[in-house]
């Protein structure tokens, strides 16, 4: 009962998004956001304290922070189902910097990944670089609904975005580097038994290191990318940063938990800047601070 709720959710949202202006539609994302955050008393409970603890904040700025992040969820949900009506304006809504630094790794003709985290809108950066015909695939989302799973894949295929496998798919990663297209991997995940303890926002969580341990092996250039959505709500801002081993010294070399490590640090220093805009209701740190 639950899934069809949030089935005909989406459904209603999707039909709205299309229907009303671009600003109203987010608007409309952000009170649903909002909403939903008063209605989940339990799982908003669970961020707040997640958040305070991590932070290091009062329960009420922890509250607050968990808020924003469900209004930039609900905006975000709206801009993702509103994708194929985007393309057409997508750089009146993104202002990419940086992307010379994307080129040139592409240039290097070994595939690239680009480390980015749940920060912003994550699927609108895929979108930006599919609609700019950048050759892009993302490791394939599996929810809970199947329906919603489809759904992701095809609003992803419509901006030229192609997801591959079901979470992390080794042969068909390795396959996207091989034919030097961009793989676009969110680290920010609890791997559970199959991670790399290492500090992230500053306590130990277990990470994937697998795309890490495969950039390694190939030699594939790593781009970290971040969106941020800005004041208005409405735009983003698009940050290519320098390939890893131009600013790592002996990046390919290093042990891969460093490597770990030094990813970690570089998406927490990101979320640390923008805390209300990343996923708090995710649980980081189950498997190692029993965060649940």
């Amino acid at each position: 009962m639950t899934k069809d709720l949030i089935w005909f959710g989406i459904q209603y949202l999707s039909v709205q998004s299309r229907m009303l202006p671009h600003s109203a539609a987010l608007s409309l994302g952000g009170t649903l956001g909002r909403i939903v955050c008063a209605l989940s008393k339990k799982r908003v409970s669970r961020a707040v304290r997640r958040c305070s603890k991590i932070l290091g904040c009062n329960l009420a700025v922890a509250r607050d922070i968990v808020t924003k992040s469900y209004i930039n969820l609900g905006r975000s949900v709206v801009e993702f189902l509103s994708l194929p009506k985007l393309s057409s304006r997508i750089d009146e809504i993104v202002t990419a910097h940086g992307i010379e630094n994307l080129n040139d790794a592409l240039a290097c003709g070994r595939g690239v990944i680009l480390l980015t985290a749940h920060l912003g809108n994550w699927e609108l950066a895929a979108a930006y670089l599919g609609i700019k015909r950048y050759p892009i695939k993302a490791i394939g989302a599996e929810q809970r609904d199947p329906r919603i799973t489809d759904l992701i894949s095809d609003l992803r295929a419509s901006c030229g975005v192609e997801s591959i496998g079901k979470g992390f798919d080794l042969r068909s990663a390795i396959r996207c580097l091989q034919e030097g297209n961009i793989l676009g991997v969110l680290l920010d995940q609890d791997a559970r038994d199959k991670g790399i303890i290492a500090p992230f926002l500053g306590h130990p969580a277990s990470t994937p290191y697998g795309p890490i341990k495969m950039a390694q092996k190939r030699r594939s250039p790593i781009v970290p990318l971040f969106i941020i959505r800005r004041k208005d709500g409405i735009r983003h801002d698009l940050y290519f940063l320098p390939t890893l081993e131009e600013t790592i010294k002996d990046f390919y070399d290093k042990p891969i938990e460093e490597n770990v490590r030094i990813c970690n640090d570089i998406l927490s220093d990101w979320i640390l800047r923008h805390p209300e805009q990343w996923l708090w209701l995710y649980p980081r740190w189950a498997s190692t601070l029993g965060d649940r």
